[in-house]
């Protein structure tokens, strides 16, 4: 990771869970990390943790509305003017609707094509841009994904979330491509976790928290840091390896 320090990371859905982590990671490897959200009351509260922990890297709050391309743009655009530009890029923002194949609601389905495949199609684009601009020859995008984007899960209320998760696979694949034939360095990696104990199920079941805490307690679940140890472990990697996909699940998850 000493070849990071000082450099740009954007982390998306930085507040809470895995995004927090993530970026709290990279802060202590001294990157220059912009961390967005919609609300950025708790990235702020991190930032002065990050601080008076003494890490080397700094946290800069943005808030994004990652569903309006226009506050993404505008996001890319501040970076640039203040920072030069994003070296790394980590497509963690995610959602989840209870919205059933054959009854779900347009508005929910539309919700997390926009967050999950739109946005992170978007950032993407704007990071590559930025890097390609200012030549950096060995940026990275890390797409976090899920293990739902791997396998189909028997539950109808997951089913439209698979399917956008299966599409982040699709994309890291088809990036991992464009990036050979632009003849870059730049690498592209998909981490696929299973459970992972965040607020994600209580947002997901928001009007039953009872069957929620019911997902984590079934089993000792991943971590955040779990997964911010995945990301700096792939960042950390030598500059000739690839890592497309990494899947990670709680060893006591069956499926």
């Amino acid at each position: 990771m000493e070849r990071w320090k000082g450099r740009v990371a954007l982390v998306t859905g930085a507040s809470v869970g895995i995004g927090a982590a993530v970026a709290r990671a990279l802060v202590q490897h001294g990157m220059k990390v912009v961390g967005c959200a919609r609300n950025v009351d708790k990235i702020e509260k991190l930032a002065a943790e990050c601080q008076s922990a003494g890490y080397s890297g700094t946290l800069i709050p943005y808030k994004c509305d990652l569903s309006c391309e226009e506050e993404i743009l505008s996001m890319f655009s501040a970076i640039k003017t203040l920072h030069q530009g994003v070296d790394v890029c980590i497509n963690n923002a995610g959602l989840a609707r209870n919205e059933p194949l054959l009854s779900g609601r347009t508005e929910g389905w539309r919700n997390m094509i926009d967050v999950n495949v739109l946005a992170l199609s978007i950032c993407t684009r704007e990071a590559y841009q930025s890097m390609k601009e200012r030549n950096v020859d060995d940026g990275h995008i890390i797409n976090i994904n899920s293990m739902g984007g791997h396998r189909m899960v028997s539950s109808a209320d997951e089913h439209f979330y698979c399917a956008t998760k299966f599409a982040v696979t699709a994309l890291t694949e088809g990036l991992r491509q464009e990036l050979r034939e632009a003849k870059t360095h730049i690498r592209a990696t998909c981490i696929s976790p299973g459970i992972v104990e965040t607020e994600f199920a209580f947002r997901h079941h928001n009007s039953d928290p009872e069957k929620a805490a019911a997902v984590y307690e079934s089993i000792k679940c991943l971590k955040a840091q779990d997964i911010a140890s995945a990301v700096t472990y792939v960042l950390g990697a030598p500059l000739h390896v690839q890592i497309g996909d990494v899947q990670m699940r709680p060893v006591e998850q069956v499926s």
